[in-house]
């Protein structure tokens, strides 16, 4: 099947398996990728990672995150929580697909 989602992220299916709390671990991610879905690093095929962005008091290093993404060779990354917007260039800038997972048709809108 070919679709706008397997031509970008070079999969045979447009399914994207998401970051999940407690049960999306690599070897599920792995399966999917196997699949020709997009999942994650047990395997040759494509995979991605979640980067949340959720309000704190404490700001994560979300730079240091995105180094580490950049220097591991991540091609793809889903984020999540607010608005991504400030590093959604860091990642572009280093040819890494942004995936933003919305809650709401207005959060769509805005991404």
């Amino acid at each position: 099947m070919r679709t706008r989602i397997t031509e970008l992220f070079g999969i045979k299916h447009p399914i994207i398996q998401g970051g999940m709390h407690r049960v999306g671990y690599a070897e599920l991610a792995a399966a999917v990728s196997n699949a020709g879905g997009l999942g994650r690093d047990m395997t040759d095929q494509p995979f991605g990672v979640n980067l949340t962005f959720l309000p704190s008091f404490a700001v994560p290093p979300y730079p240091e995150y995105i180094h580490a993404i950049v220097e591991g060779g991540v091609r793809i990354v889903e984020t999540a929580g607010r608005n991504p917007a400030q590093y959604i260039p860091a990642l572009k800038a280093h040819g890494v697909k942004v995936i933003h997972k919305c809650t709401s048709v207005r959060h769509s809108l805005t991404a």
